[in-house]
């Protein structure tokens, strides 16, 4: 059987949870996509608090408006936080 390509090399998969919008913090403009705990079936770690997101957790799925030098799309930037971290975030 043949080996799976890498996941880095795979385009993202799309987030199906709801739609995405816009965000204003002081780092610049992020997009941002609430994921209920039906849709969310792995754990992450979120970058706020350092703690994880467990599986089942609903949390918010954020990335830049626009790609960093390094990407080619902004979504490859994706990071998953708590819901409160991120409201807490300036």
């Amino acid at each position: 059987m043949p080996k799976r390509p890498s996941k880095h090399l795979r385009p993202p998969r799309p987030l199906l949870a709801s739609h995405a919008s816009a965000s204003d913090k002081a780092d610049g403009r992020w997009m941002t996509q609430s994921m209920p705990s039906g849709s969310a079936v792995k754990s992450y770690r979120c970058p706020g608090c350092q703690q994880t997101i467990a599986a089942g957790t609903p949390h918010v799925v954020v990335w830049p408006y626009e790609p960093g030098w390094l990407s080619e799309r902004a979504v490859d930037e994706r990071r998953h936080w708590h819901t409160s971290c991120w409201a807490r975030r300036r």
